[in-house]
């Protein structure tokens, strides 16, 4: 809870008591690194230097210099040394435990093994060093920014994410022609995702006391290790035989220069780390570093903005009237914090390459606003104040990537990618018999909403349902139309499209998607817990009693989609919540990370329940814009197909085809993200 003052005060009691006892002092160590932690918090920094020095000595001699303790020792002894302005010991510290620190974090984030405790500890280390290398870079000349240089790189490796991973895994895959290879990365990537699955279950059972979960745990840890082993050697034999896949799915950390280099000269590309007490900011073009800065704003800061511009954004409401209205002064102030410092970098670029980190994930940049408007009010009949207004979309278009790594990952083998537009959907599965029986007779039940419905392809919320089925879930229909129209602009087959009841698992598990370029799903997405039994996210697809198979649940599970073999430019999720994440800021969910693994190179998701009519559109333009253009790209295309529906979308009634009111409100133009290249 971050109590540091009182848990100073408790230390000392502690430290008494060992020295008072002869046995305690055999036991226990006279300092812990978790003092440390408090002293730096609270400012008093000599006295964490005086315990880290002890702490080093001690790690040194108990478990030698390598060692991710004695690392951590020497790291928050540099944070001692920093406080006190000992810049030069400082950084000498730093430069030699941050590299043993890395290596700790790596493999022990692969294998789900890092405690909460030293993820922690970790990022109080990274931030120091970072804020320490950029007080540096200003005092150095602009031809040589080592130091800035290095804050970059320890800023991509400290914010990769398994997301970053699975892109250059799915990549690498991808462009292999070699069987053995394709065998041994395959073979590589299952070892790992065992391992994860056992580590998972360890957590399970290590609350259990009995002598029967010890020998299980005991058993389960045996295989892990066994395991690893394996891993290890299958990762060997690739190294060996194969160097340049080797260095795709081990990435080394990436460079500025080697960024610059990846990136056309139409595109900036924009890093932030988040941190506890300050946050920085990179901005790079072809030419290299454009600009940076230390942002005075922290991550409990960026949650709570974040949190508030949501609430509209997601209101859980049922009618068009009752959504709240977007927080125009706050948006503005975010971009004042987030861009305005490299502002100037996107002059003259066409498209921006964002890479959140922490809660900025959460948030579609393309709803800040580049300049100060008034605000409208709540109502339907306001929304129309939302339009031509100065959205950064409007400025530049926008795509995201989980790390900068993941940029060189999914740049190497464009060419090897299919040059037709393939197109696949499956959409407006039927979720109960009760659904598939009113749709034959064209029924479609809907909710009684006060004023104007508002019809959020959402689901309903089962956290006081004692038993949740997918048969609670209401029906897409307004799906269909969409994909059938997107089929018609990308000239696809009939017999590729699958709605209703061929909108099944059983479909998607025996599809060859390998001649399918690009891949949607217009239904629902399912985050652990909405229905029972859900223990991962998925994508709810026609339930077996309708599609006559014998076994399943009608859920395209995570796990599922792992064992897809794609080979998508691009995998269009339109349904609610894809790019949401229940139990991380990371910008993607667990099927975004299936969907990178599975062999996709890019994703269009959304950040919140998308309302149906106005996404369809969307959905519709967006294709027609980049099929109809020559070489428009898929953020272009979004960026057009947004402002046309912010600008000039509108919803009409069915029979006097009066405008209802408009689609200005962000709560209809911006949920969707593009996430990849």
């Amino acid at each position: 809870v971050e109590k540091y003052n009182e848990a100073l005060v408790q230390f000392e009691v502690i430290r008494s008591a060992i020295n008072s006892d002869e046995l305690l002092k055999k036991i226990y160590k006279k300092y812990d690194l978790d003092e440390v932690v408090a002293s730096v918090f609270t400012n008093n920094y000599y006295k964490a230097e005086t315990i880290s020095k002890a702490l080093l000595s001690y790690e040194k001699t108990k478990v030698g210099d390598s060692h991710s303790r004695t690392a951590f020792a020497q790291a928050f002894y540099a944070i001692a040394l920093d406080g006190q302005n000992k810049k030069k010991e400082a950084k000498e510290n730093f430069a030699n435990s941050i590299p043993i620190l890395i290596e700790y974090v790596r493999n022990n984030s692969e294998s789900q093994t890092l405690s909460l405790k030293n993820q922690k500890r970790f990022k109080i280390i990274t931030e120091t060093y970072i804020n320490l290398l950029f007080d540096e870079a200003k005092s150095e000349q602009k031809s040589d920014l080592n130091s800035i240089n290095q804050a970059f790189l320890l800023a991509d490796i400290a914010r990769g994410s398994s997301v970053q991973k699975a892109v250059a895994q799915s990549t690498a895959r991808s462009t292999v022609k070699d069987s053995r290879l394709s065998d041994l990365s395959r073979k590589e990537q299952d070892i790992q995702r065992r391992i994860g699955s056992l580590n998972e279950l360890l957590l399970v059972i290590s609350h259990s006391a009995s002598d029967r979960s010890s020998d299980f745990q005991s058993r389960i840890n045996n295989e892990i290790s066994d395991l690893k082993s394996e891993r290890e050697s299958v990762k060997n034999s690739i190294k060996s035989s194969y160097p340049e896949y080797f260095d795709l799915i081990e990435p080394k950390p990436i460079t500025i220069e080697r960024a610059s280099k990846l990136l056309k000269p139409s595109e900036v590309l924009v890093t932030w780390y988040i941190g506890d007490r300050k946050s920085f900011v990179w901005a790079i073009n072809h030419n290299g570093l454009s600009g940076f800065s230390i942002l005075n704003i922290n991550n409990r800061d960026i949650l709570r903005d974040v949190k508030n511009l949501r609430k509209s954004l997601d209101p859980g409401v049922t009618s068009v009237d009752e959504i709240p209205a977007f927080d125009v002064t706050l948006s503005f102030k975010l971009y004042n914090s987030l861009i305005k410092p490299i502002e100037s970098s996107l002059n003259g670029k066409e498209l921006l390459i964002s890479v959140p980190h922490e809660s900025l994930g959460q948030l579609p940049i393309s709803v800040l606003l580049t300049q100060a408007i008034k605000q409208p009010a709540t109502g339907s009949n306001t929304f129309s104040g939302y339009q031509n207004a100065p959205w950064l979309i409007r400025k530049i278009a926008i795509s995201q990537l989980p790390s900068v790594n993941s940029l060189a990952a999914l740049r190497v083998g464009q060419s090897e990618r299919l040059n037709k537009q393939n197109f696949i959907a499956f959409a407006d599965p039927y979720f109960s018999k009760d659904q598939a029986n009113a749709a034959t007779k064209n029924q479609i039940t809907q909710l009684s909403t006060r004023g104007i419905s508002l019809n959020l392809r959402s689901v309903p919320k089962t956290s006081k349902v004692s038993s949740a089925e997918l048969g609670l879930l209401p029906r897409l229909p307004d799906t269909s139309l969409e994909v059938i129209e997107i089929g018609k602009i990308l000239e696809s087959k009939p017999e590729d499209i699958f709605l209703h009841e061929n909108a099944s698992v059983k479909k998607v598990l025996s599809t060859d998607f390998s001649k399918k370029n690009i891949v949607m799903f217009a239904t629902h997405g399912l985050v652990p817990g909405e229905l029972n039994g859900l223990t991962q996210p998925a994508l709810a697809l026609s339930a077996p009693d309708v599609t006559g198979e014998s076994e399943g649940d009608g859920l395209l599970t995570m796990d599922k989609i792992l064992e897809l073999k794609l080979n998508a430019d691009w995998v269009v999720l339109s349904a609610c919540n894809t790019a949401s994440s229940a139990n991380s800021s990371e910008a993607l969910s667990g099927l975004g990370r299936a969907f990178f693994y599975a062999g996709a190179k890019a994703l269009l998701v959304s950040n919140w329940p998308v309302e149906t009519i106005s996404s369809r559109e969307l959905m519709v333009d967006l294709f027609k814009r980049q099929i109809g253009q020559n070489k428009i790209t898929k953020p272009e295309a979004l960026r057009q197909a947004m402002l046309n529906i912010a600008d000039k979308g509108s919803a009409k009634d069915e029979k006097t085809k009066a405008i209802s009111y408009y689609y200005a409100h962000p709560l209809f133009w911006a949920p969707f993200v593009m996430v990849g290249d």
